[in-house]
């Protein structure tokens, strides 16, 4: 077997109706021939939608062959016996040039009664805000079924959701459950389950170019709905310099920010699990076993849970998500 390394995939390209250009301009990610890119998959264990290797000895290899070659040497042992073949995490880059739909994703317990899928709980670092950007997360008031669907039936569905103001480094948890949707203007990196279930609630009356408006999931989210309200909807936290500072926490996944202007070295010995990076803002080396690997902004590593020592070493101030389970 060859010896496991930190893996780069192929970036899998999505053009959507509300996409835009940042993943050309501000990632320098080439994605024609689509007119537009709205997501990037940058690791993907999705069917139909797999990551495959992008350099090294295994370039070629989908990530699902990996996870069948190397088990519990790439996923961790808890990790392998949970999910099996099974990658458990999705990572995008998202640009959204105008409003997503207004949405809601099913936990875990829907999700598997109706689809035999996870849930779809997600982590969004803000990487990118014009100027004006907002986005909603969860509602501004006590609610319930009645209200919300008559708000619903009124098309004033905005009265009852929780905008808020966002800029870059701002951090939005987004469990399965919460209404949302990403605002004009935005872009950002989302960490989430790996699952690809939506329910479209409400479009804003958009056509696609043959004036055909996309499906609406009406029925299937009332029950998907949490309809509490919460006291806050962003991530707070404290930005420091030269240590891991934690963002988000769940079953499913941790998340932290690595905000770098000096070498750090990572241990991960008392880790069971694979560990994933995707680089945010800046230049820097990652450092493996003797070797150097160039990491810039848009670029998402996995490193194999055999991997327990790496050094990152910034060219410049860098910011790093670092995201294991």
């Amino acid at each position: 077997m060859s010896e496991l390394y930190p893996l780069k995939f192929k970036t899998i390209f999505k053009e959507k109706i509300w996409g835009g250009e940042k993943i050309r301009t501000v990632l320098h990610k080439e994605f024609a021939p689509l007119k537009n890119c709205g997501e990037t998959w940058e690791i993907s264990g999705v069917k139909g939608n797999e990551s495959v290797v992008a350099e090294g000895p295994l370039a070629g290899k989908t990530l699902s062959e990996l996870i069948r070659t190397y088990k519990a040497e790439l996923l961790g042992k808890n990790n392998y016996e949970k999910s099996g073949a099974e990658f458990p995490l999705l990572v995008k880059f998202i640009d959204a040039n105008e409003d997503l739909s207004i949405q809601v994703h099913p936990n875990d317990e829907i999700a598997w009664k109706r689809h035999k899928s996870l849930g779809k709980t997600e982590v969004w670092y803000i990487m990118q805000a014009d100027e004006g950007a907002t986005l909603i997360s969860g509602f501004n008031r006590e609610m319930d079924e009645e209200t919300y669907l008559k708000h619903l039936e009124e098309n004033c569905l905005s009265e009852i959701l929780n905008k808020e103001d966002v800029k870059a480094g701002d951090v939005f948890f987004i469990p399965g459950g919460r209404v949302h949707t990403i605002g004009k203007g935005l872009l950002l990196a989302e960490i989430q389950q790996s699952s690809d279930i939506t329910y479209r609630i409400y479009d804003f009356d958009r056509t696609d170019d043959n004036g055909n408006k996309r499906e609406l999931h009406t029925e299937e989210a009332l029950a998907a709905i949490d309809y509490q309200h919460y006291p806050a909807y962003k991530n707070t936290y404290q930005d420091e310099l030269n240590k891991p500072v934690e963002l988000a926490e769940s079953n499913y996944f941790t998340t932290n920010l690595l905000h770098l202007t000096e070498p750090l070295a990572r241990d991960y010995t008392l880790q069971d699990s694979f560990v994933i990076l995707i680089c945010v803002q800046g230049n820097a080396e990652l450092v493996y076993n003797g070797t150097e690997i160039a990491l810039k902004t848009g670029d998402c590593y996995l490193l194999p849970a055999a991997i327990k020592q790496i050094t990152i070493r910034p060219l410049e101030e860098f910011k790093m998500l670092e995201c294991f389970v």
